[in-house]
């Protein structure tokens, strides 16, 4: 049976044969030069924060597959600014159009509207969209190893880390967090962060418990939990603290923030 994961990344084929039959690769790269300064991603987040305090990703994005539309009053700008005011540590900005409603041109109108790295999050399989994102203002991509193979996964990622991005490398099950600690070295002094998503992208299920799970699998010295951002399911500062008690202070919040009447106050909440 077909998931909307395999979905998305069907979609996502299309999109990129498209686009680099529009703009071939090399006349896309030539545009690098003029990109622009990268702003810490990986760096900041692996940072320890405060005692008691966690470094939160806040996300911006106006719809999902599992929730609809989330967002009707869609000031991208306006939530930006109010994420920065309370907190965020830096950004992420879903850029898919057809099924979460975003746009390659907001990474640029958030990185212009606040001071805060900023994470494109699609569904990346292809180095086009990585060239892509370097141009549009990002400072750091999201990789899912659900979505690639071994070969893509290590040539996206080298690519990513010669453009001097930031990847945040995202795993759900068990397996997949084995499999891509044995093609990828995780940590800040690599750019890369690992991203452990508590939603099962297959069955849109999610369950906290997942980032422990998979912690719980490792042996202590193979990762410093200070190298992990937890996904999903994040909702209240008992969600933090349960988190930090094993040794993760880095989370991304989304759909619970942009579905407040207003997201910087959620967030300010969650942090209290």
């Amino acid at each position: 049976m077909t998931s909307i994961l395999d979905e998305i990344v069907e979609r996502k084929k299309v999109e990129v044969a498209e686009a680099s039959a529009a703009v071939p690769l090399a006349r896309l790269e030539a545009g690098l030069n003029d990109a622009g300064e990268i702003r810490s991603f990986a760096a900041d987040l692996a940072r320890p924060p405060a005692p008691r305090h966690t470094n939160v990703i806040a996300e911006i994005k106006r719809m999902s597959p599992s929730a609809g539309v989330i967002r009707e009053d869609f000031d991208l700008v306006g939530i930006a600014g109010r994420y920065h005011a309370s907190g965020a540590v830096a950004i992420s900005c879903l850029t898919d159009e057809t099924y979460f409603g975003g746009d390659l041109a907001y990474l640029r109108m958030i990185r212009q509207a606040v001071p805060l790295p900023v994470l494109r999050k699609d569904f990346i399989i292809d180095r086009y969209q990585v060239a892509e994102a370097r141009i549009a203002g990002a400072d750091a991509i999201l990789l899912i190893a659900e979505c690639l193979d071994d070969e893509s996964l290590i040539h996206c990622h080298e690519y990513a880390s010669s453009l001097g991005l930031s990847v945040l490398l995202e795993v759900h099950s068990i397996e997949n967090l084995h499999r891509v600690l044995g093609l990828v070295a995780i940590g800040p002094e690599h750019q890369t962060l690992l991203g452990i998503n508590n939603r099962d992208l297959t069955r849109m299920q999610t369950d906290l418990a997942q980032t422990e799970r998979l912690l719980g699998s490792l042996e202590k010295s193979r990762l410093d939990p200070g190298s992990v951002v937890s996904e999903s399911g994040i909702t209240t500062p008992a969600d933090l603290q349960r988190l930090r008690s094993i040794g993760v202070h880095s989370v991304l919040v989304g759909e619970h923030l942009m579905s407040q009447p207003d997201p910087g106050t959620a967030l300010a909440e969650l942090l209290s």
